[in-house]
């Protein structure tokens, strides 16, 4: 039996066990990933951190969902931004790598962590809904009365669907709200429940949300939070310039025999 040192951080509700892992270079299985993550029987994520040094750029982000998967996770960049700024590896900006290559951030006066995503270069048209990739897979769905929406039963259909198969993909239920404004709720592929909050999918609904007359930035409520998304529209749906902006903060740090 092996003790962790752990850090926890919550961005928006979503929250996270991060561990340095520049020295002692530890290595989980999925099964040990679930365990860590777990609310009873762990300390309780959404997802697994690891920071590991990078060769010319601030640090590492290896991310994991709950059940051991790897995928890219915008509130936990922000919040492995925060944390590595807390070790001292950045001072306002860094730079650094995740699942999907390198990405830039900076901690503005605010406190917020301002997090540069990748360009998006197609939005896929479904019916009446919209299939975005910003860093991980997204089906958009546009609804009235979000807050009492069933996120859980009509995500997980969606998330399963053979058109989505191998990796499925995450949902969120998008209402437009005025004044650049929307709501969003999320199934998380990977947690397979609704998180309170979704980076990856905040920022594609955002995008979405453009095509139906939003300008940047747009402003984004979810259950844990608000967040902002900043972005410059190019020709045939695609999108430059992507920015997620939001708090990410410490809830506690302690000690895990696994």
């Amino acid at each position: 039996m092996s003790t962790i040192h752990f850090h926890k951080y919550q961005a928006t509700g979503n929250d996270f066990v991060i561990i340095d892992n520049r020295e002692v270079k530890l290595t989980f299985t999925n099964e040990e990933i679930a365990r860590i993550c777990h609310p009873k029987f762990g300390v309780g994520a959404d997802g697994l951190m690891l920071i590991e040094n990078h060769p010319s750029l601030n640090f590492h982000l290896e991310y994991f969902n709950r059940d051991g998967s790897k995928s890219l996770c915008g509130n936990g960049c922000r919040a492995a931004v925060q944390f590595a700024s807390q070790l001292g590896l950045v001072n306002g900006k860094a730079t650094f790598t995740a699942f999907d290559g390198a990405h830039a951030a900076e901690i503005l006066p605010s406190g917020n962590i301002r997090l540069k995503m990748g360009d998006v270069n197609e939005i896929k048209t479904m019916g009446d809904d919209l299939y975005i990739h910003t860093g991980s897979p997204h089906f958009i769905r546009f609804v009235q009365d979000v807050k009492n929406y069933p996120v859980f039963e009509e995500g997980r259909k969606i998330r399963y669907l053979e058109k989505f198969q191998p990796g499925g993909t995450n949902v969120n239920f998008v209402e437009l709200q005025g004044g650049n404004t929307i709501f969003v709720r999320t199934y998380e592929r990977g947690v397979e429940n609704e998180t309170l909050s979704c980076g990856t999918g905040i920022t594609a609904a955002a995008l979405a949300a453009s095509l139906k007359g939003a300008t940047s930035p747009v402003n984004i409520n979810t259950l844990g939070g608000t967040l902002a998304v900043e972005f410059k529209s190019g020709q045939s749906g695609t999108f430059q310039e992507i920015y997620l902006i939001g708090p990410a903060k410490m809830v506690f740090k302690g000690q895990l025999e696994l």
